[in-house]
């Protein structure tokens, strides 16, 4: 098993994210690309000292972008955002995780 550290990058907050913690309890984070499932809940219980009821693994590819000057030339150079992996962590009913403190 590899370092907890090494498997969770960063939590996800945005809109959507807050919203699933509100109505279900599960979060968002992004993972290593080759972490899995597992790997994952046992992280994030270690990590956050919480029980994990389901872990469920997205990955995403990264997008082509063109860069401003490479619009206005004639080469046309394409380069590509970073592809990643996201996990959604549900958690047992009472526990929760503090990101933020409030204050």
């Amino acid at each position: 098993m590899r370092e907890p550290y090494r498997v969770i990058i960063k939590p996800v907050i945005t809109e959507k994210s807050t919203r699933q913690i509100d109505e279900g309890n599960v979060y968002t984070f992004l993972v290593a690309r080759d972490a899995n499932k597992h790997e994952i809940g046992n992280a994030v219980e270690k990590l956050w000292d919480v029980n994990v009821e389901a872990v469920r693994t997205v990955n995403y590819r990264g997008k082509a972008k063109r860069s401003l000057m490479a619009r206005m030339s004639k080469s046309r150079s394409v380069g590509r955002r970073p592809s990643f992996k996201k996990a959604f962590v549900k958690l047992a009913e009472g526990n929760q995780i503090e990101f933020y403190e409030a204050g």
